[in-house]
């Protein structure tokens, strides 16, 4: 069988054996449910308990505002909604349009159910947001800015903390980012950021695993109630193992983030070099886009064909965000950055990791001209 090249990072990542090795050390008498007040249950607990201080001190916040969620779409979705019925004063959001689809549906949903009015952020040439842009959307009823750090996409990156500093320093609104393709990947800062979505399948780790920072100052309604599971903010017993070996995922990812950044930039300059030279390429993604993301279009071969043809030649890839696959829409995040409605139905999206090698770079370029003499 000829060997399979995964280059779907950004769509989700291989489990590192050390968090899986923990994971089913722990898995087989670790069941206790948390909450339960004899002996198993209370060491369930006490050990939750350390993961969260241990992830919390790697994010630079308080224990206590650190959440466990089930993935950055509970985490997202917590955040605008939890936070907006909390404040139900005010009803103005600022969001953009290249969010991912858990902020874009909860946005609407408040929008369509609660009356929200919301503000759509334009992006400058580089598929991003200019902080100036947030400055002068700001309003007096504004109640939520939700600014995603690193879109899932193409890779374009968000100034977060100058946007944070703004909302913090200028308005009475709270702060949200979708961290999801940044952490592990750039530094960031949650000084000034008041709510964080995170998880964990995104950094090697287990997918159903997550979290949500959430400052202390923040107002919050539950979305799933139940008992004082996340100090009352989301019920259900605690998946405790995944919860556990969260803080030896977002460890590891954050030790090797320099050494992921150092070879993917290697990768990535190989593979627009390696495109650029085949005439009709078109590159999505902003040269200061993170290196783990390279999107590009070519316009004589629609994505689901292309994605179809190197699955069969044995490459996996993406067209859009993989919540976003089944649809055979073209990428609203090219259209929202300007881009035509051909060539954002021609997308594809290469992701890399630490385990991408050169050699399957090559291949792949090798693969994409061999399709475009045989279909362009």
């Amino acid at each position: 069988m000829k060997r399979r090249v995964y280059l779907d990072h950004a769509g989700t990542t291989k489990p590192d054996p050390e968090v899986l090795k923990t994971y089913t050390a722990l898995l087989a008498d670790h069941y206790a449910n948390s909450e339960s007040l004899y002996d198993e249950g209370s060491e369930v607990h006490r050990m939750m308990e350390k993961a969260r201080s241990a992830a919390a001190g790697l994010l630079g916040v308080s224990p206590s505002e650190l959440i466990f969620t089930g993935g950055s779409c509970e985490s997202n979705s917590m955040a605008v909604k939890g936070t907006l019925l909390a404040c139900p004063t005010k009803k103005h959001i600022i969001t953009t349009p290249i969010e991912h689809s858990s902020i874009l549906n909860a946005v609407k949903q408040m929008e369509r159910l609660f009356g929200c009015h919301v503000t759509w952020l334009r992006l400058n040439e580089h598929g991003a947001v200019d902080a100036q842009e947030v400055r002068n959307a700001l309003r007096p009823d504004t109640a939520l800015v939700s600014v995603m750090c690193v879109n899932n996409e193409t890779g374009a990156v968000n100034p977060i903390e100058e946007i944070a500093s703004i909302v913090k320093k200028e308005s009475h609104a709270y702060f949200h980012s979708d961290l999801t393709q940044a952490i592990g990947k750039i530094p960031v800062s949650l000084v000034n950021v008041d709510l964080a979505s995170i998880s964990a399948h995104k950094l090697h780790g287990l997918k159903g695993s997550g979290i949500l920072v959430k400052k202390t100052h923040v107002p919050m309604e539950p979305l799933i109630s139940g008992g004082e599971q996340e100090y009352g903010l989301r019920g259900g017993t605690a998946n405790a193992v995944a919860d556990i070996v969260f803080a030896k995922t977002l460890r590891l990812a954050l030790e090797r983030q320099a050494q992921t950044a150092a070879h993917t930039a290697k990768l990535n300059q190989r593979l627009r070099q390696g495109l650029s030279e085949i005439e009709g390429i078109e590159f999505n993604s902003p040269d200061n886009a993170i290196p783990e993301v390279l999107n590009f279009s070519y316009e004589a071969i629609p994505s689901e064909v292309m994605q179809n043809e190197l699955n069969r030649r044995g490459f996996m890839v993406s067209a859009r965000s993989t919540c976003e696959s089944n649809s055979n829409n073209p990428s609203y995040v090219l259209l929202a950055m300007g881009c035509s409605e051909r060539r954002a139905s021609c997308s594809i999206r290469v992701s890399l990791s630490l385990e991408t090698t050169e050699a399957e770079i090559d291949a792949f370029i090798e693969a994409v001209k061999e399709m475009v003499q045989q279909y362009g």
